[in-house]
């Protein structure tokens, strides 16, 4: 039973009249959805007391009850529905309940890399979700603060830029697929900045698929892909929604705007015979951390170490779109400007100090619509433009008149275009009960300008891609597939194969089994992108290869407890991977100054995990554990002791109680990163040493109180990051790059911050 499935209530009344009242009854049902499947994972509640069950595989409930005329409450995603059945003293089965909904609807469904909605049950892919429901209980304002205490996810930040990346599987950012409702997001770098830069108010649900799904979505899709799905109108035919969310950014805060965190949203939705609308607008503003302002004292601006910059976002939305039984087709457009403000330090010879802003203006337009020829033939079509530009704006800033003046070195007065196209075709034919097939057909256009940009290169990418599932019994499923690719600039790979399978060992135990060659296309950043200032010199690199990768996957679920009052559900993961002509930053051979991009011939992670949840009535726990190795021959040299793979530990803890008293629940979010080492190669005197490094561990935990106020008011207050973590230390003293800490500590955080937020919802029905 996942946490998601608890977001809503479903109301089913049910009259159990028995003679004797004072007898203990266990009463059996069923429920379907609207096509007639069963409806598992749903929490069925006798309104009023302590007895709870969950719907089987099957459908099927044993709820205990005394006789008599109660109420039953269904928890899912689903709208309401009523119903009054006549239970005699005799009878301990109630007729089956048929939802409004479609299986498809249900909140477990997942829709990444499948060939339509699917459950998760059913994947042959290992899918993690995280609903909106758990988005609210963290309290969370962006992306990066949802996933920070998921298993296997680590961040990085960049304070000379003001961005964050992020890391999966042991792989960096630049190998993990960030999709909006399936279309990819553009990034200005080869960080996974993007992140934090979608409105966290109109996520429904964040679908994450770990290992590579090129063959479904590309380039980039090595570590995995994580899939941000946006809501939808719903039932209503009008809603109404506000949140103001405050916070502090250490013990630094100042009310509204300035010092802290501060947050504001409205949003509207509406739909009416097949036709819905949304529409949305958020401001998002961080007042910067352990900064002085811009009339401080020399020796206040120059004392002021770890700056946080200040980050101030506009993020506006749209989406409107028509169905019907056999036709869906929707428009979306998504804007977003954000500001970094970045300060240095000041000359105490003039009184002067230079000021960098960073604007970035985003626009995303997005077309999709699905259309059912006949119970066999259903045909897909996803349009997408995306168009990024990020300004850079360099002043001296006189503290002595409060006067600016642009500067005219280089670099520092920068304006860089990236836009992208893609256009996806895919159709489900079902054949038979047995064999489903999906073709399909995309086209990429990336194309790129500016003055860091070697002239405006346009790469044009097309590619055609075929996949079955195949059932040859209830129990077993196989997926293979296959991409193949042509690429205007690089080599692509010839051939992209993959094959996901899915064995049912028995009622409790799924058994997924895969392997897929995974690749990511040199970028134009990478290929066309020259960065010269005063302390860097990053220079692209136009004979980059492709990056391929071969991965192995395993898991094992077993949902062996599945009981009236409690469930427990266990997933153990593996894999490995290895990588060809893996693109990371090098020094030039013939400029030892400049640092550029290369091919390093082979790279490899090898790793496991193991995921427990665990529901009591009104308690869900789930706690989980990983292992990482990452592969670190730095150099293939025998006459260096360096072993093959540094092993790094990762543990999370999630923990909801639902307290129906106060009509509110209480969340505690924990992770502990273990220390993540590594070998650092020193030349001395000719002679080769290599020496451990490591970055320290830490511990993260949040702790949030949500609850209901009045009809329509939430109140979500907390703390997040509990042990007040702010740096980690850092043994190496080389750079790894172009903005790295090597030698000194990693700023990892502005400390315990403490929240305050309000949420309004209202619905006309």
């Amino acid at each position: 039973m996942k946490l998601y499935l608890l977001a809503f209530l479903l109301l089913v009344s049910i009259s159990l009249k028995a003679q004797d009242t004072n007898k203990n009854l266990t009463i059996t049902g069923k429920v379907l959805t609207a096509d007639g499947l069963p409806a598992s994972g749903l929490l069925i509640v006798i309104k009023d007391s302590k007895n709870v069950a969950f719907t089987q595989n099957d459908g099927t409930f044993r709820i205990s009850s005394s006789a008599g005329s109660k109420q039953i409450i269904i928890k899912s995603g689903l709208s309401t529905l009523e119903q009054n059945i006549e239970v005699g003293q005799n009878q301990l089965s109630i007729p089956t309940i048929t939802l409004k909904e479609k299986s498809y609807e249900l909140k477990e469904v997942v829709v990444t890399a499948q060939y339509g909605p699917q459950s998760m049950k059913n994947s042959v892919y290992n899918v993690r979700t995280i609903s909106a429901e758990k988005i609210r209980l963290r309290g969370a304002t962006n992306v990066q603060q949802v996933l920070n205490t998921e298993l296997g996810f680590r961040f990085n930040n960049d304070l000379t830029l003001g961005t964050t990346d992020v890391e999966l599987m042991g792989m960096s950012g630049r190998n993990i697929k960030i999709l909006l409702d399936g279309v990819p997001v553009v990034d200005r770098s080869d960080s996974r900045e993007s992140l934090n830069q979608i409105d966290i108010n109109t996520v429904e649900r964040i679908e994450i698929v770990e290992g590579p799904v090129s063959v479904v979505y590309g380039t980039d899709a090595l570590a995995g892909v994580i899939n941000i799905i946006t809501k939808n109108a719903g039932k209503s035919l009008l809603n109404i929604s506000a949140r103001v969310q405050e916070e502090t950014a250490g013990d630094e805060y100042a009310a509204l705007s300035g010092a802290g965190v501060h947050n504001q949203n409205i949003s509207a939705s509406w739909q009416n015979k097949g036709w819905n609308a949304l529409v949305g607008f958020s401001h998002n503003e961080f007042g910067g951390w352990n900064l002085a302002s811009k009339t401080a004292t020399i020796d206040e601006v120059n004392s002021a170490t770890n700056r946080w910059k200040p980050k101030e976002q506009f993020l506006g939305n749209t989406k409107i779109g028509y169905r019907n039984d056999r036709f869906n087709i929707w428009y979306r457009l998504d804007g977003l400007k954000e500001d970094i403000d970045s300060r240095f330090g000041i000359n105490p010879n003039n009184y002067r100090g230079k000021l960098q802003t960073y604007t970035t203006n985003r626009y995303t337009q997005q077309i999709q619509s699905e259309y059912r020829f006949s119970k066999k033939l259903e045909v897909t079509g996803v349009a997408g433009y995306t168009d990024l530009q990020r300004a850079t704006k360099t002043v001296i800033h006189d503290y002595t008149n409060n006067t600016e003046q642009l500067t005219a070195d280089a670099g520092e007065q920068d304006v860089a275009k990236f836009n992208a196209t893609i256009v996806r075709i895919t159709a489900q034919y079902f054949a038979s009960k047995m064999v489903t097939i999906q073709p399909g057909f995309e086209y990429n256009r990336d194309a790129a300008s500016g003055q860091r940009i070697k002239g405006t290169p346009v790469i044009n990418d097309y590619a055609f891609f075929a996949s079955s599932e195949i059932r040859p019994t209830d129990r077993i499923n196989i997926r293979p597939g296959v991409r193949f690719i042509k690429n205007s600039v690089y080599d692509a790979p010839a051939i992209i194969p993959s094959l996901n399978t899915k064995f049912g060992l028995s009622k409790n135990f799924d058994l997924r089994l895969s392997y897929a060659r995974g690749f990511r296309a040199p970028a134009l950043r990478e290929l066309y992108y020259d960065f010269f200032d005063a302390s860097h010199a990053i220079m692209g690199n136009e004979n980059l290869k492709a990056e391929q990768s071969n991965s192995f996957n395993a898991s094992l679920v077993w949902a062996g407890i599945q009981k009236d009052d409690m469930q427990f559900r266990s997933t153990a993961t593996g894999f490995y991977n290895v990588f060809k002509d893996r693109i990371d930053y090098g020094m030039d051979p013939l400029q030892p100054t400049v640092t550029t991009l290369i091919n390093v011939s082979r790279y490899k992670t090898v790793g496991g995990t193991i995921d427990n949840t665990f529901i009591l009535k009104n308690l869900q726990v789930n706690v989980g554990f990983s292992y990482i190795g990452r592969y670190n021959r730095l150099i293939e040299e025998p006459t260096l002791d360096v072993p093959e793979f540094m092993w790094a530990p990762e543990l999370n803890g999630n923990a909801t109680y639902n307290i129906p008293k106060i009509n509110g629940s209480i969340s505690f979010f924990y992770k502990y990163t273990g220390n993540r080492p590594g070998y650092q190669v020193t030349t001395t005197g000719g002679v080769q040493t290599a020496n451990l490094v490591k970055i320290g561990a830490f511990s993260w935990a949040d702790l949030m109180l949500n609850k209901n106020i009045y009809k329509h008011f939430t109140i979500n207050a907390g703390v997040k990051n509990l042990f007040d973590v702010t740096q980690l230390t850092n043994t190496s003293t080389a750079s790894g790059g172009a903005h790295s800490t090597g030698g000194a500590s990693v700023p990892y955080s502005y400390g315990r911050s403490y929240v305050l937020g309000l949420i309004f919802n209202w619905n006309k029905n």
